[in-house]
């Protein structure tokens, strides 16, 4: 008899496979920031991070806040879209979980599973739920483009001095997956259709969700205020990070303006999302000292700035990790309760 602890012959390939790629990651992370570090002053390097100012870093966590705030915000939107009218304070808690996982964990994926996970039983539909997290994934995108092509344009000096990304790819970027994402929520019907295919993996299981995908994307257009709120929402989120780095940078007097980060920091956070290295370590660095040296400014202060706000990012998502551990003791106090958004829709089976 065939024990129900046993795993699945492919699950040891696909735990090797997970290994070799963080071990990859680690890699790629560990090389480009032992590559930075041998052009590194490090005389200079503590010269200048021992000037950081503590009010300065206080005021970079309140803006970071300040951003979860409005993410949290700009997914209630789109819940409330679906008719899913949950608790201010609940979306906060889970984006905080979220937060944590992003951070601690090799990718960012799972703070996008802790979100799905909170809201499903509210929805009654994993399929909504990731299409929510999804929609609001896709937004972020194109907030974080928009905001590069906008800096880039304001600060022409930083990419006109060799190669890199200039503004007009940036524009192309935002305009391209503009075109590509606005038949979808202009006709719902495009998407489900494009995934038909899949339906040769399992009919039925697979039209299911394709019925719950399509009815999503219908109330979406139908609410295009939830979107644009979205949308304004996104640009506020990049405008406060930037801001976040910007007073980093203030904090240890080191002369780099607002629009010059409005092009760095939105460009590093699209190179940390390709799948190459270690939650962003050494990618990151190395797009801050690309830029920061185009500017005249010394590769020490592109990895001080780039570092610190990484210390302070994980810093302040120890909050999502007290959050999940109370949360997991109220469970165990009150098992019925639940650590999800609870359900305000008529029980229909989670799918």
């Amino acid at each position: 008899m065939e024990s129900i602890n046993e795993p699945a012959p492919e699950a040891k390939p696909s735990r090797v496979r997970s290994l070799i790629l963080t071990l990859g990651k680690a890699a790629v992370s560990v090389i480009l920031l032992w590559l930075l570090s041998a052009r590194v002053d490090f005389a200079r390097l503590w010269a200048i991070g021992k000037t950081a100012s503590i009010s300065w870093l206080a005021l970079a966590l309140c803006l970071y806040f300040s951003m979860i705030l409005v993410s949290a915000w700009r997914w209630g939107l789109l819940l409330k879209a679906q008719h899913l009218d949950l608790p201010f304070w609940k979306l906060i808690s889970s984006f905080l979980v979220a937060t944590f996982f992003n951070n601690f964990l090799p990718s960012n994926i799972g703070g996008d599973v802790i979100r799905i996970a909170d809201t499903a039983p509210a929805a009654r539909s994993r399929t909504l739920a990731t299409t929510v997290v999804l929609i609001d994934r896709g937004i972020g995108l194109l907030g974080l483009v928009l905001m590069a092509a906008l800096g880039a344009t304001a600060g022409p000096r930083l990419i006109a001095s060799g190669p890199g990304i200039g503004a007009g790819m940036l524009w192309a970027a935002f305009i391209g997956a503009t075109l590509v994402a606005a038949p979808a929520l202009l006709i719902p019907t495009v998407l489900p259709t494009l995934l038909k295919p899949l339906r040769l993996l399992n009919r039925d299981w697979v039209d299911e969700r394709l019925t719950r995908l399509t009815g999503a994307l219908i109330k979406f257009r139908e609410t295009p205020t939830a979107l644009a709120g979205c949308f304004g929402g996104a640009l506020v989120v990049q405008t406060v990070l930037v801001a976040f780095y910007l007073s980093i940078a203030r904090s240890m007097n080191i002369p780099v303006g607002f629009t010059a980060l409005a092009v760095v920091v939105p460009i590093s956070f699209i190179v940390q999302m390709l799948p190459v290295s270690m939650n962003g370590f050494g990618v990151r660095e190395a797009t801050f000292g690309f830029y920061f040296t185009r500017l005249g400014l010394p590769l020490e202060s592109a990895l001080l700035v780039s570092f610190m706000g990484a210390a302070l990012i994980m810093l302040f998502s120890l909050s999502g990790g007290l959050t999940y551990l109370i949360r997991k003791r109220q469970e165990l106090r009150n098992p019925s309760s639940g650590t999800s958004l609870q359900p305000v829709s008529p029980d229909v089976t989670i799918l």
